[in-house]
């Protein structure tokens, strides 16, 4: 395997990834998405994860705010009411990809 292009095709995922990796890198950021994975399909307000962690309500929607700009997380409007979903858009394809080459190249080089 041609390491030196393998690593040039690890770093652009790296860089197309960016904006993903450091939203689910916060550990503020991986609650909500857990206690968002545990809710189910149905989704749920500000003022619900709220009550299921320790965060105030502007802290929960700064959070969401930058996992709705990663595409981690979907917001469903409903009236006037909004509701927040684990979603898994945007770079999460390119992210499985990368971890993937990663494995790759790992058990390549432990041949």
């Amino acid at each position: 395997m041609d390491f030196d292009g393998a690593a040039q095709a690890l770093l652009g995922q790296f860089a197309a990834t960016c904006k993903l990796l450091t939203a689910i890198g916060n550990e503020t950021r991986q609650l909500i998405m857990a206690v968002l994975a545990a809710s189910g399909c149905e989704g749920m307000r500000v003022g619900d994860i709220t009550g299921r962690t320790y965060l105030s309500r502007p802290a929960v929607s700064h959070h969401l705010k930058i996992l709705l700009d990663a595409e981690v997380v979907g917001m469903l409007p409903e009236g006037t009411k909004h509701y927040y979903y684990l979603k898994l858009g945007g770079e999460w394809p390119t992210l499985v990809s990368l971890i993937n080459n990663i494995e790759k190249l790992r058990t390549e080089e432990m041949q």
